[in-house]
């Protein structure tokens, strides 16, 4: 049995010892105090899964130790021990914290259930705990990975409104993060500790979404044999994400207009108005204002989610990225697969820069974890990744695939990345020479070469701060 550590507490001596002993017969590791005083400077010196205090004692009673180690020990659980209980103390224990009260006289076989039943509590906060804090890590704005100025801009906007109720529209290609920025909203929200609820609006049919959003009464179509609450209903007091929008039919979307605009909605086949607490996130990969003007949705539901619109922009936008990205991606898979890979070869960071990543950062990462399988060596190589990787498909403006000597093949991609990475920047030598990690007399020098010295008639020009 693991050593669980127990703090017993009880002025009466024989009854501490005797409790004591038992539970140090079965296994536990115990420590024991024969006052309040004497218990919380044992809990300042260790750290405890289980206190079982008898309530009434001089100066400190067990319920004021009990709120005094709830505030400052939450996660050790407590069982209040009485020689005069009374269903009054009990409800007021189980609501001060207390996860058992027992009563006088002791039987040896019901403390053995009652610490086993605790230390499972216990257990259970635990656990809590530690997933609370790898959601907290998983989706903190630290964790969502990019340099480039296009995201800072994206950042900055995010955490302004995280914590407020407004509607949100996430745009952006198929793999460039809109769950991961939407649960990271959700969870930098004061709707942390609500439900966060997520539907693939492109993943059922318009009947079958209808029914999986708003739930249906018994009877409203043939299988409908019970009554079934929808996502609204399950998202009540957080947060629901309604992914690819724009798939939703006309008549879908009208429904959704009045869910967003009032919060209210009936079930499918039912006719009680029902009422929720929500924030709404939803996403897509399409240009809604063409969808739009092609009649293909609705205009007001537009105009309606179009509150605060976030675009996460393609991975092949933001070059500088690509390596932060794939230097993540290689420490946690490395990590998950048990191997010990330092970075990259010159080719396959050269290969890494030039593809144009049409999957964007799930494709990358993807990659990254094909690659860490396959990997032999200490450095991950050009030929770990597929094919289209190795052999530049997919490469905007991709030049010719005649055989050159290798600087002559090289000055081709060093071109197109400079030029991407200028237009990233609009035309900013400090900032470009910053993302490409190059000094600025090197990236002038190099433009110059290139013939990239004058930026495209009608580019948005920055300041250069020459």
């Amino acid at each position: 049995m693991a050593q669980e550590h127990i703090l017993v507490v009880d002025d009466d001596a024989l009854i501490l010892e005797s409790i004591s002993e038992l539970l140090k017969l079965e296994g536990y590791n115990i420590d024991s105090a024969a006052t309040p005083e004497r218990a919380l400077k044992l809990m300042e010196e260790n750290t405890y899964s289980l206190l079982m205090t008898d309530v009434n004692m001089p100066n400190v009673n067990g319920f004021e130790l009990l709120k005094l180690v709830k505030r400052k020990y939450p996660e050790t659980v407590v069982v209040l021990i009485t020689g005069y209980g009374t269903i009054e103390n009990a409800v007021e224990a189980i609501k001060l914290g207390a996860v058992h009260y027992v009563t006088k006289p002791i039987i040896d076989d019901e403390i053995k259930l009652i610490v086993a039943r605790s230390l499972q509590q216990h257990k259970l906060v635990t656990e809590n705990r530690s997933l609370r804090e790898q959601l907290d890590i998983r989706y903190s704005f630290d964790n969502i990975i990019g340099q480039d100025y296009k995201m800072h801009k994206l950042f900055d906007l995010v955490k302004a409104i995280s914590d407020t109720d407004t509607t949100i529209l996430i745009t952006g290609e198929s793999g460039t993060g809109k769950t991961l920025l939407a649960r990271a909203i959700h969870h930098n929200s004061s709707r942390r500790n609500g439900p966060f609820v997520e539907v693939n609006c492109g993943a059922l049919p318009d009947t079958l979404l209808a029914s999986e959003l708003f739930g249906h009464v018994k009877g409203a179509f043939t299988g409908a044999i019970a009554d079934k609450p929808g996502k609204f209903e399950a998202a009540d007091g957080g947060t629901i994400f309604l992914d690819e929008v724009s798939t939703a039919s006309p008549a879908l979307q009208i429904k959704l207009l009045r869910v967003i605009q009032d919060a209210t909605f009936e079930k499918v086949g039912g006719n009680k108005t029902q009422k929720v607490d929500i924030r709404f996130i939803l996403a897509t990969n399409k240009d809604l204002q063409r969808e739009v003007e092609a009649g293909a949705f609705r205009e007001d539901l537009y105009y309606r989610i179009h509150v605060m619109p976030l675009h996460l922009p393609p991975l092949r936008e933001r070059v500088g990225d690509i390596e932060i990205l794939a230097n993540h991606f290689l420490r946690v898979y490395s990590s998950r697969l048990g191997k010990d890979i330092k970075g990259f070869t010159e080719q396959a960071n050269l290969a890494l820069q030039q593809y144009s990543w049409p999957g964007n950062v799930r494709e990358l990462e993807n990659s990254m974890e094909r690659a860490v399988i396959l990997a032999q060596s200490g450095l991950l190589d050009v030929t770990d990744f597929a094919k289209p990787i190795r052999d530049g498909t997919g490469v905007a403006e991709q030049g010719t695939t005649q055989i050159l000597p290798l600087k002559k093949a090289l000055e081709e991609p060093e071109r197109l990345i400079i030029k991407r990475t200028l237009e990233e920047c609009n035309w900013n030598r400090q900032a470009a020479a910053s993302l490409l990690k190059i000094n600025r007399t090197t990236l002038y020098m190099k433009m110059k070469k290139y013939g990239l010295e004058t930026p495209p008639e009608g580019s948005e020009v920055a300041e250069q701060g020459a």
